[in-house]
């Protein structure tokens, strides 16, 4: 693994020079996975539109817990003239005439309102004031006051929106903030992808520059050794093609390196002239997950439970909505306050007149030819639908969790398997090279090493991405930090809470 490390460090001043010819490059930055993944969680453009979504969903619950306090609005209406010509009975001739009309009106008034849950009702208390001037054969004032009015409404057998907002609102700004936590995540996951993708590359394109300079190393021996007859004719010109391949497969290796070093830059919404050099992991620590603590952790995190449990409710929203719809509605309206009538401001508040209302109106349908009836059926269809749903989802994360808890088990022996690969490889072809130049080892034996220690290298960032990957999707399923121990929404309002 040190060599290796070495390896790596040899090649950087290489891909500095490269890095200053391509692409005019004016910026470079190195990048370990953990400082990658900071970065995309705060700069990329997904995590901007992740965190959009939940603030448009926490403006939305704001907007319910507003609706749950007093509400106070001011109604004016400052002026208004009228005139017209309205129907009279004219007593003296024992006839309808019209006659013209004109008045000026301006009216104000408070109300404050407070929503009650339980039973689906409002609560009101306001006050009016109106003023009216009437020009005609007789001009003169009129003010009309309500000093104060309170009241209630509401209906007495129909849907109560608050008592389901009151269930669902809450829930769906749960769900709002743990899908947050799932989707960055997701970023996470989506980060380690573009780091090893690049890092697969840069690899990729350090063997590319040291198979150059080792082909040519050996061909030129094969030169020498062909002098004293000690190599054919058909191993020399093998060597020579070895030679032409390795430059041929640094140009692909350059290519390949342009296109992932893009790829990441875009992602982290860098400049796309971003050099980036990456600082590979180092051997992670072990860590041995249960799934029945990974299906229990998910089953109480994951925002899939959640959206499913906010689902059935919407659905059982409206079975009773179109149950109760379907039957006879009844509403009731009271009132009790003061008010007054007279030609001036003082005294329309003085000797004030209770006033009181009580009104109950009342709707039945009586024929709709069962356009009632199929609504309210299709309401219960509707709620079997989303409780299958729920469960072949809950099904599908449960299957999830397990899968990828295998795979993040498996994935650490991997690593350690391929770690020691890579070493027996480095030294085995250090070795068999070393014999080649003197003559103790074959051309195909060489090539075996070399092939050998090229897939060692490979094996070995791939276990490592392998591993990361399953462990940001282990995370992501279960919002839960496993390292630390600790569960991710627990830490909502630290991270995310601004």
């Amino acid at each position: 693994m040190e060599k290796y490390r070495q390896l790596i460090g040899r090649k950087w001043l290489l891909l500095l020079m490269w890095c200053g010819c391509i692409g005019g490059a004016d910026a470079q930055i190195t990048l370990s996975l953990e400082k990658t993944i900071t970065l995309a969680a705060d700069s990329s453009l997904d995590a901007f539109r992740y965190k959009n979504i939940y603030l448009a969903d926490y403006w939305q619950f704001r907007t319910y817990q507003a609706n749950r306090l007093p509400s106070l609005s001011l109604n004016m209406m400052p002026a208004q003239y009228n005139r017209y010509f309205t129907q009279r009975y004219d007593s003296e001739q024992d006839i309808d005439v019209f006659r013209k009309q004109q008045q000026f009106t301006a009216s104000a008034g408070l109300q404050l309102e407070q929503n009650f849950d339980l039973l689906g009702g409002t609560f009101f208390l306001d006050t009016d004031l109106s003023y009216m001037r009437y020009f005609g054969d007789q001009t003169y004032n009129q003010f009309s006051t309500v000093p104060i009015r309170l009241g209630y409404y509401q209906n007495l057998i129909g849907y109560n929106a608050f008592r389901w907002e009151r269930k669902i609102e809450p829930l769906k700004y749960e769900k709002a903030k743990k899908e947050l936590i799932y989707n960055m995540e997701q970023i996470c996951g989506q980060a380690t992808a573009h780091f090893f993708a690049l890092a697969l590359a840069q690899a990729e394109y350090d063997l590319a520059v040291e198979n150059i300079t080792s082909t040519d190393t050996l061909y030129q021996t094969g030169l020498e050794r062909q002098k004293i007859a000690a190599i054919g004719q058909a191993d020399l010109l093998t060597l020579k093609l070895d030679a032409v391949n390795a430059r041929n497969t640094y140009k692909n290796a350059e290519m390949a390196l342009k296109r992932a070093m893009f790829s990441l830059a875009s992602y982290l919404n860098f400049d796309k002239t971003t050099a980036i050099r990456l600082q590979l992991p180092g051997r992670p620590r072990l860590m041995q997950v249960e799934a029945d603590r990974a299906l229990e952790l998910a089953r109480a995190n994951n925002p899939t439970y959640l959206e499913n449990r906010q689902n059935v409710l919407e659905a059982e929203k409206m079975v009773d909505r179109t149950k109760k719809e379907s039957m006879f509605n009844a509403s009731v309206r009271a009132s009790v306050g003061f008010n007054q009538v007279a030609d001036n401001l003082q005294s329309a508040y003085s000797n004030l007149q209770q006033q009181e209302l009580v009104s109950l109106t009342i709707s039945v349908p009586i024929l709709d030819w069962g356009v009632r009836k199929g609504q309210y059926n299709v309401a219960k269809n509707n709620l079997l639908v989303a409780e299958t749903a729920a469960r072949q989802e809950e099904i599908t994360v449960e299957e999830d969790v397990i899968m990828t808890v295998g795979d993040f088990n498996l994935q650490q022996d991997m690593i350690t398997s391929a770690e020691e690969a890579l070493e027996l490889a480095n030294r085995a072809y250090a070795d068999t090279k070393q014999r080649f130049i003197i003559g103790k080892a074959d051309l195909n034996s060489l090539t075996l090493s070399l092939n050998r220690q090229h897939e060692a290298q490979r094996n070995y960032i791939n276990a490592l991405r392998d591993f990361w990957l399953s462990y940001f999707r282990l995370r992501q399923l279960t919002l839960y930090d496993f390292d630390l121990g600790v569960s991710l929404s627990s830490s909502f309002d630290y991270y995310y809470g601004n």
